[in-house]
């Protein structure tokens, strides 16, 4: 069966850093490309970067830019959100989801507050 497990978030200051991993079993990890999304209460779904097989990354959030950084290690079928200068308004429910499937994490929160 199909698995994607996030782990890793949790409740961090303004400036802090975390970093997100979502180990994936159950289909060829290697070959898909994968995504992050984030949701935030009232507002819509939101992707936050697209890593290719090949560990070429794509942010489609400006809001991110400089802060975050996708990763994958193909060999620990493990795909990785390192989150830098977190902000109150990164405060999400965060995803993993492989790239144009059903597969998706179960999501876990990251809260940004003082």
């Amino acid at each position: 069966q199909v698995q994607l497990v996030e782990s890793g978030g949790g409740l961090v200051q303004p400036g802090g850093s975390l970093r997100l991993s979502c180990a994936a079993s159950g289909f060829t990890f290697s070959t898909y490309a994968m995504r992050w999304y984030r949701q935030a209460p009232g507002k819509e779904r939101e992707l936050v970067a697209h890593i290719t097989s090949a560990g070429v990354t794509t942010n489609y959030a400006s809001s991110v830019k400089g802060r975050f950084t996708a990763s994958r290690d193909n060999a620990r079928n493990t795909v990785y959100l390192q989150m830098n200068s977190l902000k109150p308004e990164d405060t999400a429910v965060y995803y993993c989801n492989a790239a144009y499937t059903i597969y998706w994490g179960q999501g876990i929160q990251v809260t940004v507050s003082s």
